[in-house]
């Protein structure tokens, strides 16, 4: 049985009839989950990872590096509980509205593995997935300016919406670091007490 906690490149084997495809990289026990648009807008044609080879992808990864959700930026990122992925995966054309929602269960089946305790949606199309599928907040509602680097309750994540990195000022990137350090320094998972022990007295937790 292959063990996919322990392949950092699509772990879970997904398959696209375009290239270049650019499925999810990073750790699939992870903590986060940074959820970006399409290859086109974040990067990754080249080396078949998110958020690389342009600089929106590099701005974004040096604010992950610095708020501690990455341990190094580069091509690949050294990553250890946060995990990268797009709605779109392929880089061969802009999508589509059915582009995106040919791709919405791949999307879905890597968010619902995971089970990371906090989504990052980068840009405004992942910001109103994410709210219509992952929280009571309305997705046609979507204020970017407003929402960027705050903190929104989720149905069972915590979700930080994530200015587009290319539009950032330097005060918007120094607000999504403090964001990300006060977090860091919070108790961010979403369990549930079932009530139940285990032999040495901890508490069973579950998401």
């Amino acid at each position: 049985m292959k063990n996919i906690t322990a392949t950092l490149h699509n772990p879970f084997g997904f398959e696209a009839p375009c290239e270049p495809f650019v499925p999810g990289y990073g750790d699939a026990n992870a903590d986060f989950h940074v959820i970006g648009d399409n290859p086109r807008v974040h990067g990754g044609s080249e080396s078949g990872i998110p958020f690389t080879g342009t600089a929106a992808g590099e701005r974004l990864q040096r604010a992950l590096v610095a708020g501690g959700l990455l341990s190094e930026a580069g091509t690949p990122p050294t990553v250890e509980k946060t995990y990268l992925s797009y709605l779109f995966m392929c880089g061969d054309r802009d999508p589509t509205a059915e582009d995106y929602a040919d791709h919405e269960p791949l999307l879905d089946t890597e968010i619902r593995a995971i089970t990371s305790h906090v989504l990052f949606p980068v840009g405004e199309r992942a910001t109103r997935h994410v709210f219509a599928n992952m929280t009571p907040e309305r997705a046609d509602a979507v204020d970017m300016e407003a929402l960027h680097a705050t903190e929104v309750r989720g149905s069972g994540w915590l979700v930080y919406p994530i200015k587009e990195p290319a539009d950032w000022t330097d005060g918007d990137e120094d607000a999504l670091v403090a964001a990300l350090t006060a977090l860091l320094a919070t108790d961010y998972r979403q369990e549930a007490e079932l009530g139940r022990f285990l032999p040495n007295d901890d508490v069973w937790r579950v998401r």
